[in-house]
């Protein structure tokens, strides 16, 4: 898979969350999308996830861009042992996982 499959993967997760938490009261929208993908999204994902939106974040629905301020951005580690393994975790979501 591409990267920008990857990214245009990750853009329609993080909308189908978004539509989901829309039927919730206003109020509490931006934090269940923030909490979901904190949650459920390693930091791989969320990792490409604020480069897509660094560089604007096209197709991003706005509930996504809000809830973004509330989403933990993973640091930096490029060659860490973490990284290698958010590597081999990643894999999963180029083969179609999670």
């Amino acid at each position: 898979m591409s990267h920008d499959q990857i990214h245009d993967k990750l853009i329609r997760m993080a909308n189908q969350i978004a539509t989901f938490f829309m039927s919730q009261p206003e109020e509490v929208r931006a934090e269940g999308v923030a909490t979901h993908i904190n949650k459920f999204w390693e930091p791989r994902m969320r990792r490409q996830f604020f480069e897509h939106l660094d560089r604007g974040g096209e197709g991003l629905l706005p509930l996504v861009i809000e809830a973004s301020v509330l989403i933990r951005r993973p640091e930096d580690k490029v060659g860490s042992v973490s990284d290698a393994r958010q590597g081999a975790a990643g894999n999963d979501l180029a083969a179609g996982g999670r």
